[in-house]
């Protein structure tokens, strides 16, 4: 097993092989690299450059391939999800700048401008912005990305049976050695001292794919009585509110699965669900607030099928 630090988080590998093939150094070298293309919080990165420039910068693999899925995915979710989100995220309180108190209604229609992937454009290997205010905010994607780049690395160096997790968001190939058996997931549930939650710990087994969880009890601040989600609906520019808790996701890879959480959970639990079972490449388990106040889960009919007995 290897263990660590990384993204304001903490990683663990684990990967079965004859020798150690893969070493801490390298894993870190690798999460460094893509810190350097998209983490919002070192001003030298690539992402930070784009964001203080007024038109934009060359893009290299990593910020190129995060910002494609990203503009997939809102094309896929009707502008929910949207990774020129940040903006919003900034006023609201869940950028790098702290602030005093939350955003006025005219201060959020004053940004609908700056927000929107219209306004992104590529020019050959150059991301261009076709107004300054224009920023990117990949946390909603690229933690899972992250994931898939050091599953990608391990199956590269002859890897065939691992599980890779960066902050709670995992992708698993293979089966455990040496029994052969199939690796098992427990399912994220928001801690019972501040839920209240009495959900019998879910189990899923897997052989290949990934599994991400979004949930409104992660990052979140109050302000007048109310929960300020950092989960926020691209579209209108404010936090979702809606009964769902928590949206684990399953999908062939984390950059996907990391996509689709945060925006199942601005959907709400009767659009998340059909919107998932519509699309194939995904399936999804739901924790929520009933209309008397209990919690309960449910989950689409694929993600049932993977669950341990």
């Amino acid at each position: 097993m290897i263990t660590g630090s990384a993204q304001g988080t903490t990683y663990h590998i684990t990967y079965y092989a004859k020798d150690s093939s893969v070493t801490k150094f390298q894993i870190d070298s690798i999460l460094n690299k893509i810190d350097s293309s998209l983490s919002i919080y070192k001003p030298y990165s690539l992402i930070s450059r784009f964001n203080n420039s007024t038109d934009g910068i060359i893009a290299d693999k990593h910020l190129t391939q995060v910002v494609k899925k990203g503009i997939e995915t809102c094309i896929s979710t009707k502008g929910i999800f949207d990774i020129t989100v940040y903006p919003y995220t900034e006023a609201w309180g869940f950028g790098i700048k702290k602030i005093d108190s939350t955003p006025s209604d005219k201060t959020i229609q004053q940004l609908h401008s700056c927000v929107g992937s219209k306004k992104l454009y590529w020019a050959a290997n150059k991301l261009g912005k076709k107004i300054s205010c224009v920023k990117l905010d990949p946390n909603g994607i690229a933690q899972g990305y992250s994931v898939d780049v050091i599953a990608d690395f391990l199956s590269a160096n002859g890897i065939n049976n691992y599980l890779v997790e960066i902050g709670g968001e995992l992708r698993v190939r293979g089966k455990r050695q040496p029994d052969n058996s199939t690796m098992k997931v427990a399912i994220e549930v928001p801690g019972e001292d501040q839920w209240n939650i009495s959900l019998s710990q879910r189990v899923i087994a897997i052989e290949d794919g990934a599994i991400t969880t979004s949930g409104n009890y992660r990052k979140f601040y109050e302000s007048k009585g109310k929960k300020i989600s950092h989960i926020i609906d691209a579209r209108t520019g404010y936090p979702a509110q809606n009964e769902l808790i928590s949206v684990t996701v399953f999908a062939k890879d984390a950059i996907t699965a990391d996509a689709y959480d945060n925006a199942l959970m601005v959907m709400g639990l009767k659009k998340a669900l059909a919107f998932v079972e519509n699309k194939k490449d995904i399936s999804a388990h739901f924790i929520y607030y009933k209309k008397d106040g209990t919690i309960a889960d449910t989950a689409s009919v694929r993600f049932n099928k993977m669950f341990h007995p």
